[in-house]
């Protein structure tokens, strides 16, 4: 018993030494503490077993110190050795090092030399390339000092804008460059002010020349006037010779005719003179010029207007010797600025001899004022505009009146200036009649050609109240609704009624009766409706981009203007007070331009109707020799039917409010649709006939024969209503007939009844068969 518990504790006191020697000897205390908690008296032999173990290891290690002693002392003799060759090697290195700093010292100092030239070369270089960039700011400015000193002043504008923009910000670390930069706002103000000066010059002398160059322009008027006068008497005797030809010589011989009209052959070696050739404009186009790249345009544009309304006051003002002993009724409130230069030489001939040169001048004055005023609108660009030149004009007007009012005594005939009024009047029409042709283009380039919609009671009041429409089942229906018109409808109504009242206001001034200002209008009106509103319509309907729809909805436009024809009939009487019953009362012939507009829309309809049946034509892809039919009907043709149909539901919105109406939409639906459909029958009968095609198959006549059954499916089908029997099915008779022809190759019939009016194959032509046969 005792041996086993001595043999155990033996077993455990070796797995502890092992522990110990295996483990850190941070966790040796719990494997310590295993000894101490086992039997008495077991931590001794414990310590037994530890002092064996240690002495075994020291046993170890003194046979490897023994092993190894021998090797160590060879190594340290060795070392011993080598010190000595070291010493040596370190003399050798030391001297070789001391000879070769010595060596280097000049290496080191020319090393230092080259570095130093360097440093100046790169100096030099970055010198170099930083006096590149200053040069060309430096050129600039002196190219900006000889511009001011030349009076080059708006290249000296763009010269700065050059050197704020590009120059400047290169090297705007340098002080010259921000010394540069400070004064050229100085500069810009300088220009400013000298130009403004130049300009003060200028007004100061148009002010000056205004008499010269007003009397040169009534002097070329009166050439004018003189020579048109030469040329009616010469042509009332019946002179063998031409008044000019058309060569060179055509000026000079219209002075020898205006001067042997005065008596006064001097004359007609003058010289055409013009505001430029009389006045130097170019310190307005200089100031504008520069007022404008300093983006204070503006500002020059308000300073010249004002100088020159303030110069036009002082024109204006009536002079001493403007007495009164002439007489003149004043109409120049209606009268073109042309006209005013021909009765202001008229009104010269009824003035006394003492007064005569103070009127003169007056008048070359202001007509010298305009005259630099419409060269300065044309060429320029927005320094006056027409506004204010007719702002201008109309205050001059105004003035003209009251000073001749004043200045003038009545008794003297006058008719000639109003048959010049007369003739003023058809130019004024001409003018307006021009005018309108564009307000009525763009209404229509405007125009979505679709009804007008209406959400709001105060939106149907506010159509109305510019169109007279009225339609009470339009007027039952709910709102939102629409009206069968496009937008273009009350703003074209609107636009004649504006037209009338410009006729109107020149009609006014002439000092006619009544019932002649009526006739006045009513010719006008006349000519606006039946040549320029007719002119825009025709134009528009001929528009590439203008589609079917589109001319559907230009004939119900187009309705509607002739139903309100009446209305400005009776416009024309309100504003006239003559009544319409009058005998010499001329009527509106906007009726008939309606309608032939109509007619033009309608055949543009039958036209590109056709032309879109060309195009789904030219799609079909027969295989004229395949043996049998597909058994169903060609895509392209299914296409071009579809759209046939969906075609003729468009013409459902044509104006059909009245019986009138009804008649007229399922006319145009009507012959559209047999237009198309006849149409269609010959492009396919010329298919078969083509030159080109040389062989046809039963199975390609059979499925010819497939599209023309689905071509009378859709004329039975009535697309439009209104047509009696088989009446749209008989524009597909002659391809039907010949198609059956082959397909029951039914010839003994055909040949027995030929020429016979009950035949069965009526309409088959033997030349058509003949051909087809052929193939």
């Amino acid at each position: 018993m005792a041996e086993s518990e001595t043999l155990e504790s033996v077993t455990e006191h070796e797995r502890i030494l092992q522990e110990i020697e295996s483990t850190d000897t941070a966790c040796v205390g719990p494997t310590l503490r295993s000894v101490y908690d086992d039997q008495p008296n077991a931590h001794k032999r414990f310590m037994e077993k530890l002092d064996a173990r240690i002495r075994n290891h020291d046993r170890e290690i003194e046979k490897m110190c023994n092993f190894h002693h021998q090797g160590f002392v060879d190594a340290i003799t060795e070392l011993l050795k080598v010190r000595a060759d070291a010493e040596k090697l370190m003399g050798q290195v030391t001297d070789t090092n001391r000879r070769l700093q010595e060596a280097g010292k000049e290496v080191t100092a020319q090393m230092e030399e080259v570095i130093r030239c360097r440093v100046q070369q790169r100096n030099m270089v970055t010198t170099v390339e930083k006096l590149q960039l200053c040069i060309p700011v430096l050129e600039m400015y002196s190219k900006l000092k000889e511009q001011l000193d030349s009076k080059r002043y708006y290249a000296a504008l763009k010269t700065m804008e050059q050197l704020q923009n590009i120059y400047i910000p290169r090297v705007s670390q340098y002080r010259f460059c921000q010394i540069m930069a400070e004064n050229l706002p100085k500069l810009r103000e300088e220009i400013k002010e000298i130009s403004m000066s130049d300009l003060k010059d200028f007004l100061e002398s148009i002010r000056k020349h205004s008499d010269k160059i007003g009397q040169t322009a009534m002097k070329q008027a009166q050439q004018h006037r003189t020579f048109n006068s030469a040329v009616q008497k010469q042509a009332s005797v019946g002179l063998a010779k031409p008044l000019y030809s058309l060569d060179s010589r055509i000026g000079i011989r219209q002075n020898e005719l205006a001067a042997e009209e005065r008596g006064d052959e001097d004359d007609a070696d003058d010289e055409v003179l013009t505001a430029p050739d009389l006045v130097d404009f170019s310190p307005v186009y200089r100031c504008l010029h520069i007022y404008s790249v300093l983006g204070d345009r503006e500002t020059f544009e308000n300073y010249y207007r004002k100088q020159r309304k303030k110069q036009a006051r002082l024109v204006l003002q009536p002079q001493s010797s403007m007495v009164s002993r002439v007489t003149f009724i004043p109409v120049f409130h209606c009268i073109e600025f042309r006209a005013f230069t021909v009765i202001s030489l008229m009104f010269l001939c009824l003035l006394q001899h003492e007064t005569v040169e103070g009127y003169r001048k007056y008048f070359n004055q202001i007509v010298g004022f305009f005259v630099v005023e419409d060269h300065i609108l044309h060429a320029t660009q927005g320094l006056v505009t027409r506004a204010f030149t007719d702002e201008l004009w109309n205050m001059a007007l105004s003035k003209i009146i009251a000073v001749l009012r004043t200045h003038s005594v009545y008794g003297f005939p006058v008719n000639r200036l109003f048959d010049l009024l007369f003739e003023i009047r058809d130019q004024y029409n001409e003018t307006l009649l021009k005018k309108w042709a564009l307000v009525f283009r763009d209404i229509f380039e405007q125009d979505n050609y679709s009804p007008i919609p209406v959400e709001s009671e105060e939106e149907y009041k506010s159509v109305i109240s510019r169109f007279p429409f009225h339609d009470a089942e339009i007027e039952k229906q709910p709102f939102p609704k629409k009206l069968p018109m496009s937008q273009s409808v009350p703003q074209i109504y609107t636009q004649v009624k504006e037209f009338i009242y410009a006729s109107l206001k020149f009609s006014e001034s002439l000092h006619r009766s009544s019932t002649e200002i009526d006739d006045m209008l009513r010719k006008s009106t006349n000519l606006l409706l039946t040549r320029t509103l007719s002119s825009c319509l025709q134009n528009l309907i001929k528009k590439p981009h203008i589609g079917l729809t589109e001319l559907v909805q230009i004939i119900i436009n187009t309705t509607h203007l002739e139903q309100a024809c009446r209305y400005l009939e009776d416009f024309i009487t309100n504003i006239t007070n003559v009544s319409p019953e009058t005998i010499h009362t001329t009527r509106l012939y906007g009726l008939s331009t309606f309608k032939d507009a109509r007619h033009a829309a309608e055949g543009e309809i039958y036209t590109k109707l056709n032309q879109k049946i060309d195009e789904f034509i030219q799609l079909a892809d027969y295989e004229w020799s395949m043996s049998e039919s597909d058994g169903r009907a060609s895509g392209y043709l299914m296409d071009l039917i579809n759209f046939l149909r969906s075609t003729f539901q468009v013409f459902t919105h044509l104006p059909n409010n009245n019986n009138d109406h009804a008649a007229m939409s399922g006319k145009v639906a009507q012959t559209a649709c047999m237009s198309a459909c006849k149409h269609l029958s010959t492009s396919l009968m010329q298919m078969l006939l083509d030159n080109e095609l040389k062989q046809i198959s039963m199975g390609a006549i059979q499925q010819f024969n497939l599209d023309v059954i689905q071509c009378e499916l859709f004329a039975s089908s009535e697309p439009v209503p209104g047509f009696q029997g088989d009446t749209l099915q008989l524009a597909f008779i002659d391809l039907r007939q010949l198609l059956d022809l082959f397909m029951v190759w039914d010839w003994s019939t055909y040949l027995a009844d030929y020429g016979q009016p009950n035949s069965k194959y009526l309409r088959v032509n033997p030349s058509t068969a003949l051909a087809l046969l052929e193939k």
